[in-house]
């Protein structure tokens, strides 16, 4: 889900969110032993606007249409060319909402509102809010928010 090299690596969609990139490419490779390395066969233009899962359901789609096409057009990948960019996986505790303007929070929850992620959260005295669903608009975001009980240190 990155225009390789750049973007190499785990939680793709994610890192891309995060770094305020909001368009970018699915990218069908050839499988090679070094991860994400291999030629590519084709690209096509994915925008990042929704939620997690809205993202990962266009793609599903377009990666179909991109199978059809590699089959039919018997495509022949060209070595990836540019500066080699490492994406780090996230981590479940890198959910927690810690940055401080509205845009931020935004695609902080918004990226992880799909399914098998841990949700965009806040610990506060106790209690764990997690955020999903949002949606921003007259400079609010609305979402929904799932409270438990979170650990007394703050985990």
């Amino acid at each position: 889900m990155t225009n390789v090299p750049f973007g190499r690596g785990g939680s793709p969609l994610q890192n891309l969110i995060s770094r305020g990139i909001m368009e970018t490419k699915l990218t069908a490779l050839k499988m090679v032993e070094q991860f994400d390395a291999g030629p590519v066969y084709l690209q096509e233009t994915l925008s990042l606007h929704g939620t997690a899962e809205e993202i990962y359901e266009r793609s599903s789609l377009l990666a179909a249409k991109m199978i059809e096409q590699i089959i039919q057009s018997d495509i022949d990948p060209k070595e990836q060319e540019g500066p080699v960019t490492i994406f780090k996986r996230r981590k479940p505790a890198q959910s927690e909402i810690e940055v401080d303007n509205l845009d931020a929070v935004y695609d902080h929850i918004r990226m992880l509102d799909a399914e098998g992620y841990p949700k965009a959260f806040i610990n506060y005295n106790g209690l764990k809010l997690e955020f999903s669903r949002a949606c921003k608009y007259h400079g609010k975001i609305k979402c929904d928010v799932t409270i438990t009980e979170g650990e007394k240190d703050g985990n």
